[in-house]
């Protein structure tokens, strides 16, 4: 049996009675840390093996949804097609799967999968609307237990459309009047504080909008309320004129899947994002509001 197509957005109830049902489907637990701790990286993956959503397959940030460093490319570089292709056969997810996503419960780390998923062009895939945090609130199902899936044939590759990899582009996109929204922290973007990259600060010409905006109680706000705050940020404009970033090209995915949530598709990627356009010491700088 097969759930109706789930591609923005899933509750938890639903996916519960889903997976009592036995339908067909593929859970990925994208749980993770950004912190410099020591053992940081890895105490998602620890957590999923401590226990997840049962048949969920574990995606680490680094190694599997982020590819090889190049100049310019930022802290998670956009995998290659052949590789990140690979990776969705070996977590058996082929082109008819239904994928979902959750990480800790804010969604930032899972919609980077989503956003994947969808320039890969896999329609089928939504994040778990409050992720592991709501689901083991509800006292919902979980266990330890690791099952390999079946391995998938995948083949294709992403659509280059939606993405911007170059700081060149970015600046073209800007100079011809499209919208840069900046999803990291309001302190981040004036450059008040930075915990992770070496320069402090955001791109010149660049709006801030933080990700956690689409939240309410670690819930996405509902449809309409997001659609109302993204048509005030954008005024005039199309959703198709704007590129989000952030530090890294990951929590501005938020950004990607609450727009298209809220009926506003069309906005793209700046994958490098801020990481990736300071790579080169001579990029302008901004501080302050912007």
């Amino acid at each position: 049996m097969s759930t109706p197509p789930w591609t923005t957005l899933v509750e938890a109830e639903a996916l519960a009675q889903a997976l009592a049902r036995g339908d067909e489907l593929r859970i990925v637990d994208c749980r993770f840390s950004l912190a410099a701790s020591q053992g940081a990286a890895d105490a998602g993956e620890a957590a999923w093996r401590a226990a997840h959503l049962s048949g969920a397959v574990y995606a680490h940030l680094d190694r599997d949804l982020s590819g090889p460093h190049a100049p310019g490319l930022g802290r998670h570089p956009w995998p290659r097609d052949a590789t990140f292709a690979a990776t969705l056969g070996r977590w058996g997810i082929g082109p008819a799967t239904q994928v979902v996503a959750y990480d800790d419960g804010d969604g930032a780390f899972a919609a980077r999968l989503w956003w994947l998923l969808r320039c890969f062009g896999h329609d089928r895939v939504a994040v778990l609307d409050g992720g592991w945090a709501r689901w083991t609130a509800l006292g919902l199902p979980t266990t330890a237990r690791v099952d390999a899936p079946a391995p998938a044939a995948v083949s294709g590759g992403f659509d280059s459309s939606r993405l911007l990899h170059r700081a060149e582009d970015v600046q073209r996109h800007l100079d011809t009047g499209g919208l840069l929204v900046d999803a990291r922290a309001a302190a981040r973007f004036r450059g008040e504080v930075e915990p992770i990259d070496p320069r402090a600060g955001h791109v010149p010409g660049a709006v801030n909008r933080s990700y956690a905006d689409n939240l309410h109680d670690g819930r996405f706000k509902p449809a309409a309320m997001l659609a109302a705050e993204f048509d005030a940020l954008l005024g005039d404009r199309a959703a198709g004129e704007v590129v989000a970033m952030c530090g890294s090209g990951v929590t501005a995915c938020h950004h990607l899947l609450a727009m298209v949530h809220a009926g506003r598709p069309g906005a793209r990627l700046y994958t490098g994002s801020w990481s990736g356009w300071i790579e080169d010491p001579r990029r302008p700088v901004a501080i302050g509001d912007g």
